[in-house]
């Protein structure tokens, strides 16, 4: 295993102007000083360069560009610190409002973002993928051991909390999530082949499984802790201790990535139906309603990408479409009711590791990334508009925080 380089945070000096703060702006560039809190549409200029941290980063953000992190302050998007890590990294919510948890290539990292800290602590295993956090629980799959772990994220202050394991029968590209009554719904597959889901008790026995989701990939948790598992032919839906599927309107109707809201018993997911295809970009969403077990598809007249849905934090359906715009959708009526304008437009590259824009929601702030003109904005869901723009000294790739 390599050794990986020593944390360090970028440093300038300290602000050349007393009283200078962050401005708030209204289009897709950097930002000037402004009381914080406000919006105006003035022309955006060049975010500041990193300062060093003398105070705790305010909710902050933390986005990945080529060859390290940086580190933000939710409210103003100045840039607290830019930590270098090599490597394509990924980042999830900790489940807490300190950490991120930083996929390398040989596990998750803990950062503490308040700090702009990356620690040494780290969940080990190869090929480290998803990380689902609920009910007060943070699980993690290991896709290249097939091992969840599974601890609570209040305790990561102390360096690694103590963890509760369970390895797959095989390795596979998978997801857990923990329920609050302790049981743990898994995925099942190997290396060639994923097909299913089982639920297992407290103590870790089988009491639930299902076989019937070719290419099993995603999940989310609905109102009353639905939990729904994305397949190649529709979904797989666990709820009030029984499995049971939900098919797609087409014979390949892939559903293999999902955004739940505790508020809402639909999942919004996205929806693939050529198996053909080198790279779909789809139109369609699909909302899938675990009170009557039935999906609706919306045509939204744009494609997005993995990195676009999202919830607000009244349950709407959220997505970033490669028109530039933010589409709300309500999801029991699938009408798109509104969209907001935030950028050009863009095409999905063909390696999903490439930047593309992203979307991160925390409370009633979307933050939305637009690699090709190195920004980040922040945009207030319920008013529908653009709360400020920075721009970034390099790409932004993948964008999360912490979950506040």
């Amino acid at each position: 295993m390599n050794a990986w380089p020593r944390t360090r945070v970028a440093a300038l000096p300290a602000l050349l102007v007393a009283g200078l703060l962050l401005s708030a702006c209204a289009s897709r560039q950097s930002a000037t000083p402004q009381a914080a809190g406000t919006a105006h549409s003035a022309a955006p200029t060049r975010a500041p360069e990193p300062a060093r941290v003398a105070t705790p980063v305010t909710d902050p953000l933390v986005t990945t560009y080529d060859g390290g992190l940086y580190v933000l302050d939710g409210e103003t998007l100045q840039i607290a610190a830019d930590i270098p890590l090599a490597g394509f990294n990924r980042v999830n919510p900790a489940g807490d409002d300190r950490h991120v948890l930083v996929s390398t290539s040989t596990g998750f990292r803990v950062l503490d973002a308040v700090s702009s800290t990356l620690k040494a602590d780290e969940f080990t295993g190869a090929k480290p993928g998803h990380v689902v956090r609920h009910a007060g629980k943070t699980v993690l799959f290991s896709d290249g051991t097939g091992v969840v772990t599974v601890f609570d994220p209040k305790d990561l202050g102390g360096g690694l909390p103590e963890a509760e394991t369970y390895t797959a029968a095989a390795p596979h590209h998978g997801v857990a999530i923990e329920l609050a009554n302790g049981e743990l719904v898994t995925t099942l597959g190997t290396e060639e082949k994923r097909l299913g889901i089982l639920v297992l008790d407290k103590a870790r026995k089988e009491i639930a499984r299902s076989e019937k989701c070719p290419g099993v990939h995603g999940e989310a948790a609905a109102k009353d802790e639905a939990v729904v598992i994305g397949c190649e032919d529709g979904v797989l839906l666990y709820k009030d201790g029984a499995i049971s599927k939900i098919d797609s309107p087409d014979a390949y109707g892939r559903i293999g990535n999902q955004a739940g809201s505790e508020a809402s018993a639909i999942v919004l997911g996205d929806y693939k139906n050529d198996p053909d295809a080198e790279l779909e970009r789809p139109q369609r969403i699909s909302l899938i309603d675990t009170a009557s077990g039935s999906m609706r598809l919306v045509d939204l007249g744009t494609s997005y990408t993995f990195r676009s849905l999202a919830r607000g934090p009244h349950g709407e359906a959220l997505v970033l479409g490669t028109d530039g715009r933010l589409h709300v959708i309500d999801p029991e009526s699938g009408k798109v009711v509104d969209s907001v304008e935030i950028m050009a437009e863009w095409r999905e590259p063909l390696e999903w590791q490439q930047p593309r824009p992203a979307i991160f929601v925390r409370g009633r702030t979307a933050y939305v990334t637009d690699p090709s003109r190195k920004e980040l904005h922040a945009i207030d869901i319920d008013a529908r508009k653009k709360l400020r723009t920075v721009t970034l000294p390099q790409a932004p790739n993948e964008l999360s925080g912490v979950s506040g």
